[in-house]
């Protein structure tokens, strides 16, 4: 891809940026491993903290509360976060892309600019259709669950307040991740909402308050959104010219913007149905204790996300960058370092999921055992996954936007023609193999796109020592004590302990392909210090520097 003299991020290519001192230049330090470690070690961190809050969350309330009760609102939540990626118009990996193209050229006068260009529509059309849903709630209850709706209507009216107020706040953490800052993600994204979440959650629990759930919920955004506001504006005023000048922003950067960043909308929409699609498709289809039963199985997908987005976070501005330069090298090197340790961070769990679903469905109380067979087909489509790495953060990236939109609109038919065929016949399996096919057609077409367009591909040989290290430590070994001692909770923890002193040890042993020698070696020099690994990142007006 050879860089245009005008891109859609409003750029005149890196010639229009002489001398611009930002440090953030690819062309001429390439993929920084080092940076990109800083950044995933933090945002790792984030997101175990985040996942293992999340799962807690619905063992709270499939415990505290009915399976009918707990499937309403699950049913609920996923209608919310529905119509929120619908608001969002693409403006969070936008930003990223754009804030990150223009330090990386030196126009760092335009970001103020654009996050005002950004933010403010985003933000008026998440509360028109907040108005919306709170109206259309009595409707949008009936047609989401099968049977009664319980308390349906008044969660969708609590949430739908929110929906501003939970765009605004994704907004803004997106625009310092531009900065290369994932600090400010992490602590209040990752770790603090989640946190406060657990804790208001556990607390109406305890109480036995089910119609406070929603509240309890979603109440946590409104902090978070105060707080990521803050953190924005910060980093935006240092970018502003010396002297309070006008910026010399080009007339049509709003329509760069926007035509990058409304196909991604597109495809943000369809990612959440995706997510969210199959949760909905069991409540309408079989009813609210179904969906509490799928929603429960489904959870550790959750955790594979997290863990994607966490290190998908920490690569994304470094891939904008390199590409800007059309520096394919340094972009398949993030890529495939991005690859291998996402692997080591996500074939762990789903090995021992595969081996172990009875078991890790006691989490979520009596009644749910009916979802293993949800927990081994998702976790055999999550192994897939992660060992094709971020494949679609590459192409958006590359500016694919079209292309990402194209293959998840075709993952969503699969899906959904899947399910529906399925559902009815064989119950919750039916989602489960229909998001699991969903997952297959949505990573190997973009695999072939990057590879035969672009040159990229995650296979390495870091990519290679993490598989071989966790199909031994956490397939190998656990099947052998399965097969000898049983599949009980004793079983499952001596599995785990066994696996992980020796990948402890594998990893130590395999350092160099898996490049976390580097990885510790920056960890330790910067001590943690600017999440983002660019040191003073994100003052702008070419200060900031890796």
């Amino acid at each position: 891809m050879s860089a245009p003299t005008t891109g859609a991020d409003g750029s005149r290519g890196p010639e229009a940026a002489p001398g611009s001192g930002s440090g953030a230049g690819a062309g001429s330090k390439g993929s920084d491993v080092g940076s990109l470690a800083r950044g995933g070690a933090l945002n790792i961190a984030g997101a175990a903290i985040s996942a293992l809050a999340q799962l807690v969350v619905v063992a709270v309330i499939t415990n505290a509360f009915s399976q009918d009760e707990a499937g309403i609102l699950f049913a609920a939540t996923s209608a919310f976060l529905l119509v929120g990626a619908v608001c969002e118009l693409g403006t969070q990996t936008s930003l990223v892309y754009f804030i990150a193209r223009f330090r990386s050229l030196g126009r760092t006068e335009w970001i103020g600019p654009l996050v005002r260009l950004a933010l403010r529509p985003m933000v008026l059309f998440s509360a028109v259709l907040g108005v919306a849903l709170f109206a259309a709630a009595p409707w949008v209850a009936e047609a989401m669950v099968h049977g009664d709706s319980g308390d349906g209507v008044t969660y969708l009216r609590v949430l739908a307040v929110f929906l501003p107020v939970m765009n605004l706040s994704a907004g803004s953490l997106a625009a310092t991740q531009g900065f290369r800052r994932m600090r400010p993600a992490v602590l209040i994204e990752n770790i603090g909402r989640p946190l406060a979440q657990l804790a208001a959650v556990g607390a109406v629990a305890a109480a036995g308050a089910s119609g406070l759930i929603a509240v309890a919920w979603v109440g946590p955004y409104l902090p978070a959104a105060v707080l990521a506001v803050l953190a924005m504006v910060a980093m935006v005023r240092r970018t502003a010219p010396a002297g309070g000048a006008a910026p010399d922003v080009p007339p049509d950067l709003g329509r760069r913007f926007w035509s990058y960043a409304l196909p991604r909308g597109l495809a943000g929409i369809t990612q959440i149905m995706l997510q969210r699609m199959d949760i909905l498709l069991v409540a309408s289809m079989l009813g609210a204790r179904d969906a509490a039963i799928y929603t429960a199985a489904s959870r550790l997908r959750v955790v594979g996300q997290l863990a994607n987005q966490a290190i998908s976070q920490a690569v994304q501005p470094q891939l904008s960058e390199v590409l800007a330069h059309d520096d394919r090298r340094s972009a398949n090197t993030l890529y495939q370092t991005a690859t291998s340790w996402l692997m080591l961070a996500n074939w762990p769990l789903f090995l021992l999921a595969v081996l172990f679903a009875e078991q890790l469905l006691r989490l979520f109380g009596q009644g749910y055992h009916d979802g293993a067979p949800v927990i081994v087909v998702l976790a055999v489509a999550m192994l897939l996954r992660a060992g094709t790495g971020m494949v679609e953060v590459v192409l958006m990236m590359a500016g694919k936007t079209t292309w990402n939109l194209a293959n998840i609109v075709l993952a969503l038919g699969v899906n959904v023609c899947v399910s529906v065929l399925l559902i009815p016949h064989i119950g919750i399996m039916g989602a489960a193999l229909g998001n699991g096919a969903a997952l297959l057609a949505r990573n190997v077409v973009p695999l072939l796109q990057l590879r035969m367009k672009l040159g990229l591909h995650p296979f390495g040989r870091g990519s290679l020592a993490a598989a071989a290290l966790a199909g031994v430590c956490f397939g190998a070994i656990p099947l052998v004590v399965r097969l000898t001692a049983g599949d009980g909770l004793p079983e499952l923890a001596a599995a785990a302990a066994i696996g992980t002193a020796g990948y402890v040890a594998g990893c130590y042993l395999l350092r160099r392909p898996l490049r976390l020698d580097e990885a510790a070696r920056s960890i330790l020099r910067r001590g943690g210090r600017g999440g983002g690994g660019h040191g003073r990142g994100g003052r702008g007006g070419g200060r900031h520097r890796r």
